[in-house]
């Protein structure tokens, strides 16, 4: 029994025991297996609620797909994580980036809503699209990663090691 007030840490998802069937519910997306990290200046973490536009960084803000309308906005990045599993455990199998602009203060933001859709299913469908960060934005992807779980790292791609160095 775990203790009161003890606070969870949060991981990315793992691959959930999956039930094949048709009928209702049928050609539904799994995002079991996706989860996401946000890159917001010098701090990069995990966020669950970016699956629901409900991140840290993205609540109480209203977005537009007009940048000029969010011009101070800082730089934050979603990226959409894919993990797979195969005989010799999980892995990461696909990682895709997302831009967007936040203004805290004035409450607006700026992103595109059909490329972060995009983006999440390149990464679902086992892609890497990561050349938009810079090396800096890729060591703290890989930071965030590798302290997840060193294992899920080190039986991933090397493709996906090469593009985080």
């Amino acid at each position: 029994m775990e203790p009161v007030n003890q606070e969870k840490k949060i991981s990315l998802n793992i691959i959930s025991k999956k039930v094949e069937h048709k009928g209702f519910g049928a050609g539904t997306i799994d995002l079991s297996n996706v989860s996401a990290v946000i890159i917001d200046g010098d701090e990069a973490y995990i966020d669950l609620g970016a699956l629901h536009a409900k991140s840290k960084v993205e609540k109480g803000i209203k977005f537009s797909m007009d940048a000029a309308e969010v011009a101070n906005g800082r730089k934050c990045w979603i990226v959409w994580i894919a993990i797979d599993r195969n005989e010799e455990g999980g892995y990461y199998a696909g990682a895709s980036a997302c831009e967007m602009r936040i203004d805290a203060e004035a409450r607006k933001g700026w992103k595109i809503l059909a490329d972060h859709v995009n983006r999440m299913d390149k990464a679902m469908k086992r892609h890497y699209l990561l050349d938009n960060l810079d090396a800096t934005e890729k060591q703290q992807l890989r930071e965030v990663l590798i302290a997840n779980n060193p294992g899920i790292w080190e039986r991933s791609p090397e493709i996906l090691k090469e593009l985080l160095n």
